[in-house]
Formats: C-alpha cells, sequence, structure tokens
C-alpha cells in the first residue's frame, strides 16, 4: 500500500510538473526582442570624421544606444557628452578613473575617487560603467526631471536644458554638443 501511494505521489508531481512545463506560457519578451532590432537599427550608421572621433563613437555607441532605451536619454547627448567631457576619451580623467562625463564625487558617492584641481571625481570600472552611472547621475537628480519630458530625439532641448539644469558652468555648453552632434551625425542614434 505504501508502495502505491507513494508511486501515486510520485506520478502525480511527475505530471502536474510537466504539464506546467507544456502549458506555460511563452515567456520570451517581446520587447526585449524588439529592443534588439531597435538597437541593431541604430547601430547601422557609421559616422565619418577624425580616427579620434570614429574610434570613441565606434566604442562606446552600443552602450549609449542601450541607454537611451533603458532610461530615455538621448544617445547622441551621451556620446556629444562624453567626447566633450573626455576630450575622445584621451583627458586623463578618462584614462585614470574612466570617468567620461566630468561627474564628481558628491555627498553620496561611496566609490573610488580620482582628485583633480581640487576637485573630487568618481572613478569607475570601465567607460561602460561611466555610460550607465550618467544614466544613474540624470536620472536621479531632480534637478534633471524637466529634460525626461522631453522627446529622445529633442537633442537641442537636451543640450539647452543641461545647461539650465546645472549640468555645466560654460555659457557655450549647449552650443558645442550641438555642434558635435551635427559634425557627426550622431543624432542618427537617436532615431
Amino acid at each position: 500500500m505504501k508502495s502505491t501511494k507513494g508511486l501515486l505521489i510520485v506520478s502525480l508531481s511527475l505530471w502536474v510538473f510537466t504539464s506546467c512545463i507544456i502549458t506555460a506560457p511563452n515567456n520570451t519578451n517581446n520587447s526585449s526582442s524588439s529592443e534588439g532590432r531597435e538597437v541593431s537599427a541604430r547601430l547601422a550608421y557609421k559616422i565619418e570624421g577624425p580616427e579620434n572621433a570614429v574610434k570613441y563613437v565606434e566604442r562606446y555607441k552600443r552602450i549609449a544606444i542601450e541607454e537611451s532605451i533603458r532610461v530615455k536619454i538621448p544617445a547622441s547627448i551621451k556620446l556629444a557628452q562624453g567626447i566633450l567631457e573626455s576630450g575622445y576619451g584621451s583627458s586623463e580623467l578618462a584614462k585614470k578613473a574612466n570617468n567620461h562625463f566630468g561627474i564628481k564625487c558628491g555627498g553620496s558617492w561611496t566609490g573610488k575617487t580620482h582628485q583633480r584641481k581640487g576637485s573630487c571625481f568618481r572613478v569607475f570600472k570601465s567607460g561602460d560603467d561611466a555610460y550607465i552611472e550618467h544614466s544613474k547621475f540624470l536620472t536621479g537628480n531632480s534637478r534633471y526631471d524637466g529634460l525626461f519630458k522631453l522627446k529622445t530625439t529633442d537633442y537641442k532641448g537636451w543640450a539647452h536644458g543641461l545647461k539650465k539644469a546645472g549640468y555645466a558652468t560654460s555659457t557655450t555648453y549647449p552650443q558645442k554638443l550641438i555642434e558635435l552632434i551635427e559634425r557627426y551625425k550622431l543624432h542618427n542614434y537617436d532615431k
């Protein structure tokens, strides 16, 4: 009797288990595959320009596009800021701290730091991490909330909005970003 009862429980458990597998809905995320197609389509654009610009954009365009889709910051803005703030990845801060955006330590930063000209800057593990942290920096500070009301194709609005929100002190910061975006046609990564 015990072996029959045990066999019945095992059989019933196996039936329930296999039924769940067979009848479980397909968990493939259609948005992930559509995001993958969107990333691939945007990646197809190849910039033209000096070697340092081409190398920089080719290296960081994927993470800029992925972050654009994830948090709604234009990829063109991320790339232009990265180019401007890091000197195409050749600045001391980019080389020694992987900081492509000039993000300072701030009161809440608990990671590694890099001191430069009396200022404390965040250190990132990689350039890709800098792009991700740039997203966190903008989405995590309420002073940038107004930017997220803009379309991801409105790079001019974003450039002026960054200045207005206090990202940079340079009065020509928006024009510099816009000039880089238009020179290299980085807006092609926003569509």
